[in-house]
């Protein structure tokens, strides 16, 4: 069967109750692509609510290069944020009829990572992917549905940025496609302005859009994880808006905006 990873995060994980519109369209997706034989796995973040948690207990928050800071204290609410959205996807989901089981890296050591050290601290690096678990949880017909999570070698947590958990995940099962879902609708030359919009682009164009810094802040993050993807062995990565109506169908379709990243 062809293998499809699906990343949700920015403000399409706004709204994470039983109605949720993105989360009732995902579902419906997801059931139309099993039922034509692609196996899914759906990767999340939590920036939204990994926020508000940290301002209700006073911890203050720091990024650097597009990844959150994370000491003990912050991996600790980390992991209870992920956890929550995680078992409210998994409910919306099931509630609109897609068999779904939520899963973290700590789970069978699907993830297994190691810490950036400073200035990121507890945050972990692209991950090494255990697929057994995932291939079983597939062949019970469930779809996965994964936090960003992991551990390390010594069994303590690290916070791992979901676009790359994604792109290990789907370079690690060969996916056919990565589709990154977030709150843009395509990658820009230039983030600031909505008119240097990219349609297509190769690795190579991706790297240098990297090393010039113009690819930025959350942008960096999922333009290193299509090229983690692409390089363990996944055919395409899609960029595009998933506060757009079905927008994994219609990515997928070329009917929105969207950017493709190949080879």
């Amino acid at each position: 069967m062809n293998s499809l990873v699906v990343k949700l995060g920015g403000h399409t994980l706004d709204t994470l109750d039983p109605n949720s519109v993105v989360l009732r369209d995902l579902a419906s997706d997801v059931i139309e692509l099993r039922e034509r034989g692609t196996n899914v796995i759906v990767v999340h973040g939590g920036g939204p609510q990994i926020e508000r948690l940290l301002k209700s207990t006073r911890v203050e928050s720091h990024f650097h290069e597009g990844l959150r800071i994370t000491d003990e204290a912050t991996m600790e609410l980390v992991a209870m944020a992920l956890g929550e959205v995680n078992v409210r996807i998994v409910a919306a989901l099931n509630h609109a009829g897609l068999a779904s089981v939520g899963v973290c890296g700590a789970d069978d050591t699907v993830l297994l990572s190691s810490a950036l050290g400073e200035p990121w601290q507890r945050a972990g690096s692209a991950p090494r992917v255990r697929t057994s678990f995932i291939e079983s949880l597939w062949r019970a017909s469930l779809t996965p549905v994964m936090s960003s999570v992991a551990v390390d070698v010594d069994g303590r947590l690290l916070n791992c940025n979901a676009d790359s958990v994604a792109g290990a995940l789907a370079g690690a099962i060969g996916a056919s496609t990565l589709v990154l879902l977030s709150d843009v609708d395509q990658l820009r030359m230039d983030v600031d302005d909505p008119t240097s919009s990219i349609v297509s682009a190769t690795s190579d164009q991706v790297r240098q859009l990297i090393d010039s810094g113009a690819a930025r802040d959350g942008m960096r993050p999922k333009m290193v994880a299509a090229l983690d993807a692409l390089d363990g062995g996944a055919s395409a990565v899609l960029l595009a808006n998933g506060l757009r109506s079905h927008a994994l169908s219609e990515a997928l379709s070329g009917s929105i905006p969207t950017t493709e990243v190949r080879q």
